[in-house]
C-alpha cells in the first residue's frame, strides 16, 4: 500500500474510486472534524482523536469508524472486518458510488463525532510486559555476570523468547540441553528466532 502525503494525492491514486472518495470526503469536511493523513489514508479527527478514516481497495471503498462499536447502527451497515481481533473499529463498505446515501452517512458521522465528544472509547489492554524467567535460567544468569549483562541488553521480546523456550521444556534434561544451546547465543546478543526473521 502506498503512503499518500495528502488527501488529494490519496484520492487521485484511486482513480476507480475517485468520485466515491470525493463524495465521502465532502461529507467529512462538512463537519467540524479536522482532516489529516495517517497511515497514508485520509483520517478525520476531533480534539486530536481519530474518529473516521477513508479507505479504498479493489472491490470497495469504505469508512472506518475508529470507535464504531458504540454506533447504534440501526440500518445494519457496519461490519467488524476482523472478528475476534478488532475491538472498537467498524467499517462501512460501498461497492459502488450509487450505494453512498449522503444523508445516512452524515447521520452516522455525526453520531461518531458526538460519541467521541462524550468520551466513548474502547481502551485496549496492552499485553503484560512482565517476563517470567524460569528458575533454571535465573540460576545460570546469576552465576555468569557476562551472560546476565548480555541477557539484559537483549530486547524484551528476545528475553521472553528465551524464557519461554526453557519454560516449555517438560523434562529437566531437555531444560539443561536448551540452556547449553542458548548460553552462547545470549552472549553473542542474538535472539532465539533471529535466523527466521
Amino acid at each position: 500500500m502506498e503512503n499518500s502525503k495528502t488527501v488529494d494525492a490519496f484520492i487521485n491514486s484511486k482513480l476507480h474510486w475517485k468520485k466515491s472518495l470525493e463524495l465521502l470526503r465532502s461529507i467529512m469536511i462538512s463537519t467540524e472534524m479536522e482532516e489529516t493523513i495517517k497511515w497514508g489514508t485520509p483520517t478525520y479527527m476531533i480534539g486530536g482523536k481519530n474518529v473516521i478514516g477513508l479507505t479504498a481497495f479493489k472491490s470497495y471503498v469504505g469508512i472506518w469508524f475508529h470507535q464504531g462499536v458504540f454506533l447504534k447502527d440501526d440500518q445494519g451497515k457496519l461490519i467488524n472486518a476482523q472478528e475476534g481481533k478488532t475491538k472498537g473499529l467498524r467499517q462501512w463498505r460501498f461497492s459502488s458510488y450509487e450505494e453512498i446515501e449522503k444523508d445516512l452517512v452524515l447521520q452516522y458521522v455525526l453520531e461518531a463525532i458526538q460519541n467521541q465528544k462524550d468520551g466513548k472509547e474502547i481502551t485496549i489492554k496492552k499485553p503484560s510486559t512482565n517476563i517470567n524467567i524460569p528458575e533454571e535460567l535465573k540460576v545460570i544468569l546469576e552465576a555468569n555476570k557476562d551472560l546476565k549483562n548480555s541477557f539484559e541488553k537483549l530486547p524484551r521480546f528476545k528475553q521472553k523468547e528465551y524464557a519461554e523456550y526453557i519454560t516449555n521444556a517438560k523434562r529437566d534434561t531437555t531444560k539443561a540441553t536448551r540452556l547449553e544451546k542458548i548460553t552462547p547465543m545470549i552472549l553473542r546478543g542474538v535472539g532465539l528466532g533471529d535466523k527466521y526473521r
